[in-house]
Protein backbone atom coordinates (compact mmCIF):
# COMPACT_ATOMS: atom_id res chain seq x y z
CA UNK A 1 0.00 0.00 0.00
CA UNK A 2 2.54 2.41 0.64
CA UNK A 3 4.39 1.54 -3.21
CA UNK A 4 0.77 2.40 -4.07
CA UNK A 5 0.37 5.89 -2.45
CA UNK A 6 3.87 6.74 -4.05
CA UNK A 7 3.22 5.60 -7.42
CA UNK A 8 -0.18 7.95 -6.73
CA UNK A 9 2.00 10.44 -5.75
CA UNK A 10 3.66 10.71 -9.34
CA UNK A 11 0.96 10.57 -11.58
CA UNK A 12 -0.56 13.14 -9.46
CA UNK A 13 2.52 15.31 -9.82
CA UNK A 14 2.60 14.19 -13.29
CA UNK A 15 -0.71 15.20 -14.57
CA UNK A 16 -0.36 18.94 -12.90
CA UNK A 17 3.22 18.94 -14.27
CA UNK A 18 2.33 18.26 -17.90
CA UNK A 19 -0.47 20.12 -17.77
CA UNK A 20 1.18 23.49 -17.05
CA UNK A 21 4.11 22.76 -19.23
CA UNK A 22 1.57 22.54 -22.55
CA UNK A 23 -0.23 25.68 -21.37
CA UNK A 24 3.26 27.06 -21.57
CA UNK A 25 4.90 25.58 -24.69
CA UNK A 26 0.83 26.52 -26.52
CA UNK A 27 -0.99 28.37 -24.59
CA UNK A 28 -3.64 26.28 -24.60
CA UNK A 29 -5.01 24.59 -21.51
CA UNK A 30 -5.68 20.65 -21.26
CA UNK A 31 -7.40 19.02 -18.18
CA UNK A 32 -5.33 17.39 -15.85
CA UNK A 33 -6.90 13.86 -16.92
CA UNK A 34 -5.76 14.63 -20.54
CA UNK A 35 -2.40 15.46 -19.12
CA UNK A 36 -2.05 12.26 -17.08
CA UNK A 37 -4.13 9.91 -19.76
CA UNK A 38 -1.31 11.18 -22.30
CA UNK A 39 1.38 10.66 -20.33
CA UNK A 40 0.65 7.82 -18.99
CA UNK A 41 -0.18 5.83 -22.53
CA UNK A 42 2.68 6.87 -24.12
CA UNK A 43 5.80 7.06 -21.64
CA UNK A 44 4.73 5.83 -18.18
CA UNK A 45 2.97 2.13 -19.41
CA UNK A 46 6.13 1.20 -21.70
CA UNK A 47 8.49 1.92 -18.68
CA UNK A 48 6.57 -0.49 -16.65
CA UNK A 49 6.64 -3.19 -18.70
CA UNK A 50 10.02 -2.92 -19.23
CA UNK A 51 11.56 -6.62 -17.24
CA UNK A 52 14.67 -5.08 -16.80
CA UNK A 53 14.96 -1.22 -15.30
CA UNK A 54 18.67 -1.04 -15.50
CA UNK A 55 18.54 0.92 -18.89
CA UNK A 56 16.97 3.33 -16.93
CA UNK A 57 19.93 4.05 -14.52
CA UNK A 58 21.74 6.67 -16.49
CA UNK A 59 18.18 8.90 -16.18
CA UNK A 60 18.93 8.80 -12.37
CA UNK A 61 21.86 11.07 -12.29
CA UNK A 62 19.39 13.34 -14.36
CA UNK A 63 16.80 13.39 -12.45
CA UNK A 64 19.03 13.91 -9.58
CA UNK A 65 20.39 16.97 -12.00
CA UNK A 66 17.37 18.14 -12.71
CA UNK A 67 16.10 18.38 -8.75
CA UNK A 68 19.36 20.44 -8.37
CA UNK A 69 18.01 22.79 -11.04
CA UNK A 70 14.64 23.37 -9.43
CA UNK A 71 16.32 24.16 -6.28
CA UNK A 72 18.41 26.77 -7.57
CA UNK A 73 15.88 28.29 -9.78
CA UNK A 74 13.39 28.69 -6.85
CA UNK A 75 16.44 30.00 -5.08
CA UNK A 76 16.57 32.76 -8.00
CA UNK A 77 13.27 33.77 -8.09
CA UNK A 78 12.85 34.11 -3.71
CA UNK A 79 16.45 36.57 -4.33
CA UNK A 80 14.62 38.10 -7.27
CA UNK A 81 11.43 39.06 -5.60
CA UNK A 82 8.68 38.48 -8.53
CA UNK A 83 6.75 36.65 -6.90
CA UNK A 84 6.12 39.46 -3.76
CA UNK A 85 3.21 42.09 -4.03
CA UNK A 86 3.58 43.84 -7.54
CA UNK A 87 5.85 41.27 -8.74
CA UNK A 88 6.57 40.52 -12.16
CA UNK A 89 4.93 37.27 -11.88
CA UNK A 90 2.24 37.26 -9.09
CA UNK A 91 -0.61 38.82 -11.72
CA UNK A 92 -0.01 35.18 -13.39
CA UNK A 93 -0.85 33.57 -9.87
CA UNK A 94 -4.02 31.94 -9.03
CA UNK A 95 -5.21 33.88 -5.81
CA UNK A 96 -5.19 30.74 -3.62
CA UNK A 97 -1.47 30.17 -4.67
CA UNK A 98 -0.40 33.60 -4.09
CA UNK A 99 1.91 34.19 -1.26
CA UNK A 100 -0.11 34.46 2.23
CA UNK A 101 2.26 35.14 5.14
CA UNK A 102 0.80 35.53 8.85
CA UNK A 103 2.36 36.84 12.26
CA UNK A 104 2.75 33.69 14.54
CA UNK A 105 6.57 33.77 13.22
CA UNK A 106 8.85 30.40 15.36
CA UNK A 107 5.68 29.69 17.84
CA UNK A 108 3.61 27.82 14.91
CA UNK A 109 5.74 25.77 14.43
CA UNK A 110 3.90 24.14 17.76
CA UNK A 111 0.59 24.27 15.99
CA UNK A 112 -0.96 20.98 15.31
CA UNK A 113 -0.23 21.63 11.81
CA UNK A 114 3.47 20.42 11.75
CA UNK A 115 2.19 17.23 12.46
CA UNK A 116 1.23 16.99 8.59
CA UNK A 117 5.12 17.91 7.66
CA UNK A 118 6.03 15.35 9.85
CA UNK A 119 3.64 13.06 8.08
CA UNK A 120 4.84 14.39 5.13
CA UNK A 121 8.81 13.16 5.78
CA UNK A 122 7.58 9.93 6.72
CA UNK A 123 6.60 9.34 2.95
CA UNK A 124 9.38 11.43 1.46
CA UNK A 125 12.42 8.96 2.39
CA UNK A 126 10.63 6.00 1.05
CA UNK A 127 12.89 3.87 -0.94
CA UNK A 128 12.95 0.26 1.53
CA UNK A 129 10.68 -1.71 -1.68
CA UNK A 130 14.02 -1.67 -4.12
CA UNK A 131 16.50 -2.07 -1.23
CA UNK A 132 17.27 -5.44 -2.22
CA UNK A 133 17.06 -4.76 -5.83
CA UNK A 134 19.53 -1.76 -5.48
CA UNK A 135 22.14 -4.39 -3.41
CA UNK A 136 21.47 -6.87 -6.04
CA UNK A 137 22.38 -5.04 -8.71
CA UNK A 138 25.50 -3.15 -7.31
CA UNK A 139 28.68 -3.85 -8.41
CA UNK A 140 30.92 -5.22 -5.72
CA UNK A 141 28.34 -5.37 -3.69
CA UNK A 142 29.78 -5.52 -0.35
CA UNK A 143 27.92 -4.02 2.76
CA UNK A 144 30.83 -1.18 3.12
CA UNK A 145 30.04 -0.28 -0.66
CA UNK A 146 26.61 -0.30 -0.27
CA UNK A 147 26.14 1.82 2.71
CA UNK A 148 28.14 4.71 1.02
CA UNK A 149 25.92 4.32 -1.60
CA UNK A 150 22.93 4.84 0.79
CA UNK A 151 24.61 7.44 3.30
CA UNK A 152 25.54 9.56 -0.14
CA UNK A 153 21.84 8.67 -1.68
CA UNK A 154 20.02 10.09 1.32
CA UNK A 155 22.52 12.66 2.56
CA UNK A 156 21.41 13.88 -1.18
CA UNK A 157 18.33 13.91 -0.65
CA UNK A 158 17.70 15.83 3.24
CA UNK A 159 19.89 18.54 1.18
CA UNK A 160 17.65 19.16 -1.83
CA UNK A 161 13.89 18.21 0.24
CA UNK A 162 15.45 21.41 2.61
CA UNK A 163 16.37 23.62 -0.24
CA UNK A 164 13.31 23.21 -2.06
CA UNK A 165 10.85 22.98 1.55
CA UNK A 166 12.38 26.35 2.91
CA UNK A 167 12.24 28.62 -0.79
CA UNK A 168 8.77 27.24 -1.31
CA UNK A 169 7.48 28.54 2.05
CA UNK A 170 10.02 31.32 2.38
CA UNK A 171 8.32 32.56 -1.31
CA UNK A 172 4.90 31.68 -0.81
CA UNK A 173 4.00 30.64 2.85
CA UNK A 174 0.62 29.50 3.83
CA UNK A 175 -0.31 29.56 0.24
CA UNK A 176 2.53 26.46 -0.74
CA UNK A 177 1.04 23.97 -2.56
CA UNK A 178 1.66 20.64 -2.18
CA UNK A 179 2.97 20.30 -5.55
CA UNK A 180 5.36 23.82 -4.99
CA UNK A 181 5.14 24.34 -8.65
CA UNK A 182 2.04 24.88 -8.96
CA UNK A 183 2.25 28.06 -7.34
CA UNK A 184 4.83 29.43 -9.85
CA UNK A 185 3.40 31.33 -12.77
CA UNK A 186 3.53 29.41 -16.36
CA UNK A 187 5.03 32.29 -18.22
CA UNK A 188 7.85 31.81 -16.05
CA UNK A 189 10.34 30.13 -18.16
CA UNK A 190 13.00 29.27 -15.66
CA UNK A 191 10.31 27.66 -13.65
CA UNK A 192 9.14 25.96 -16.47
CA UNK A 193 12.29 24.28 -17.17
CA UNK A 194 12.25 22.89 -13.76
CA UNK A 195 8.64 21.84 -14.67
CA UNK A 196 10.49 19.35 -17.46
CA UNK A 197 13.57 18.89 -15.00
CA UNK A 198 10.85 17.39 -12.28
CA UNK A 199 8.97 15.77 -15.50
CA UNK A 200 11.95 13.85 -16.23
CA UNK A 201 12.80 13.14 -12.96
CA UNK A 202 9.35 11.43 -12.03
CA UNK A 203 8.76 9.71 -15.29
CA UNK A 204 12.05 7.60 -15.16
CA UNK A 205 11.69 6.90 -11.06
CA UNK A 206 7.99 5.84 -11.78
CA UNK A 207 8.85 2.36 -13.22
CA UNK A 208 11.29 1.97 -9.88
CA UNK A 209 8.03 2.59 -7.83
CA UNK A 210 5.94 0.89 -9.48
CA UNK A 211 7.65 -2.71 -9.59
CA UNK A 212 7.89 -2.67 -6.11
CA UNK A 213 3.76 -1.83 -5.68
CA UNK A 214 3.47 -4.83 -8.57
CA UNK A 215 5.60 -7.16 -6.59
CA UNK A 216 3.72 -6.12 -3.40
CA UNK A 217 0.57 -7.50 -4.70
CA UNK A 218 1.66 -10.56 -6.05
CA UNK A 219 3.26 -11.18 -2.60
CA UNK A 220 -0.14 -10.46 -1.44
CA UNK A 221 -1.77 -12.70 -3.20
CA UNK A 222 1.03 -15.10 -2.22
CA UNK A 223 1.92 -15.93 -6.36
CA UNK A 224 4.83 -17.99 -6.44
CA UNK A 225 8.09 -15.91 -8.16
CA UNK A 226 8.13 -19.13 -11.11
CA UNK A 227 4.96 -18.59 -11.52
CA UNK A 228 5.00 -14.76 -12.64
CA UNK A 229 5.21 -14.98 -16.46
CA UNK A 230 5.97 -12.03 -18.63
CA UNK A 231 1.95 -12.41 -19.79
CA UNK A 232 1.30 -12.21 -15.61
CA UNK A 233 3.05 -9.58 -15.23
CA UNK A 234 1.72 -7.43 -17.99
CA UNK A 235 -1.96 -8.06 -17.00
CA UNK A 236 -0.86 -6.61 -13.22
CA UNK A 237 0.53 -4.22 -14.37
CA UNK A 238 -1.96 -2.68 -16.73
CA UNK A 239 -4.71 -3.58 -14.06
CA UNK A 240 -2.29 -1.61 -11.49
CA UNK A 241 -1.29 1.42 -13.46
CA UNK A 242 -5.19 1.91 -14.70
CA UNK A 243 -6.29 1.80 -11.18
CA UNK A 244 -3.69 4.19 -9.75
CA UNK A 245 -4.39 6.47 -13.11
CA UNK A 246 -7.58 6.41 -12.59
CA UNK A 247 -7.60 7.55 -8.81
CA UNK A 248 -4.94 10.42 -9.63
CA UNK A 249 -7.56 11.90 -12.23
CA UNK A 250 -9.95 12.50 -9.42
CA UNK A 251 -7.63 13.08 -6.30
CA UNK A 252 -6.14 17.25 -6.52
CA UNK A 253 -4.50 17.66 -2.92
CA UNK A 254 -0.88 15.97 -3.05
CA UNK A 255 -0.72 17.44 0.16
CA UNK A 256 -3.18 15.00 1.50
CA UNK A 257 -1.89 12.09 -0.04
CA UNK A 258 1.36 12.50 1.10
CA UNK A 259 0.28 13.45 4.47
CA UNK A 260 -2.39 10.81 5.16
CA UNK A 261 0.28 8.25 3.51
CA UNK A 262 2.38 9.25 6.03
CA UNK A 263 0.48 9.21 9.33
CA UNK A 264 -0.45 5.73 8.53
CA UNK A 265 1.39 3.45 6.62
CA UNK A 266 4.82 5.84 7.14
CA UNK A 267 4.13 5.60 10.75
CA UNK A 268 3.44 2.05 10.91
CA UNK A 269 7.05 1.51 8.78
CA UNK A 270 8.92 3.61 10.90
CA UNK A 271 7.84 3.62 14.74
CA UNK A 272 5.28 0.83 15.06
CA UNK A 273 6.27 -2.34 13.42
CA UNK A 274 10.11 -2.50 13.87
CA UNK A 275 9.28 -2.24 17.45
CA UNK A 276 7.00 -5.20 17.47
CA UNK A 277 9.52 -7.27 15.50
CA UNK A 278 12.15 -6.44 17.86
CA UNK A 279 10.45 -7.17 20.61
CA UNK A 280 8.81 -10.36 19.42
CA UNK A 281 12.35 -11.34 18.35
CA UNK A 282 13.80 -10.59 21.91
CA UNK A 283 10.85 -13.01 23.28
CA UNK A 284 11.96 -15.80 20.56
CA UNK A 285 15.48 -15.99 21.73
CA UNK A 286 14.65 -16.61 25.39
CA UNK A 287 17.33 -16.96 27.43
CA UNK A 288 19.75 -16.04 24.84
CA UNK A 289 18.76 -12.52 24.93
CA UNK A 290 21.49 -10.08 26.81
CA UNK A 291 20.19 -8.13 29.45
CA UNK A 292 20.91 -5.09 26.95
CA UNK A 293 18.61 -6.33 24.63
CA UNK A 294 15.48 -7.00 27.13
CA UNK A 295 16.51 -3.08 28.43
CA UNK A 296 15.58 -2.01 24.95
CA UNK A 297 12.84 -3.53 24.38
CA UNK A 298 11.10 -1.10 26.66
CA UNK A 299 12.72 2.09 24.75
CA UNK A 300 10.67 -0.13 21.31
CA UNK A 301 8.10 0.23 22.48
CA UNK A 302 7.35 3.61 23.30
CA UNK A 303 8.49 4.24 19.68
CA UNK A 304 5.80 2.45 18.46
CA UNK A 305 3.64 4.55 21.40
CA UNK A 306 5.15 7.97 19.89
CA UNK A 307 4.33 6.30 16.40
CA UNK A 308 0.73 5.47 17.06
CA UNK A 309 0.22 8.86 19.07
CA UNK A 310 1.74 11.15 16.11
CA UNK A 311 -0.02 8.87 13.71
CA UNK A 312 -3.24 9.84 14.83
CA UNK A 313 -3.38 13.51 15.11
CA UNK A 314 -1.47 13.35 11.99
CA UNK A 315 -4.21 11.30 10.27
CA UNK A 316 -6.59 13.44 12.12
CA UNK A 317 -5.02 16.91 10.83
CA UNK A 318 -4.76 15.49 7.25
CA UNK A 319 -8.40 14.10 6.81
CA UNK A 320 -8.83 18.24 7.75
CA UNK A 321 -7.46 18.95 4.71
CA UNK A 322 -10.57 17.48 2.80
Amino acid sequence: MKTCCAVLSYSMILADTIRALFMTATGMEVTRTVALLGITSTTLLPLCLLKNLSSLAPFSLVGVAGMFYTAVAMAIRYFQGVYKLAGKFLVDVAKNYQPQFGELGASAALSPNVFILICMLSTAYMAHFNAPKFYNELKNNTIKRYNTVVGTSFGISVLLFALVGSLGFLTFGSASSGLILNNYSTKDILMSLSRVAVAVSIVFSFPLAFVGARDGWLDLLKVPSEKRSNALLNKATFAILSVITLIATQLKELAFIMSFAGATLGNALIYIYPALMFKSAVKKMGEKASKGLRREVPFALFSALLGLVMGSIGTKMALGML
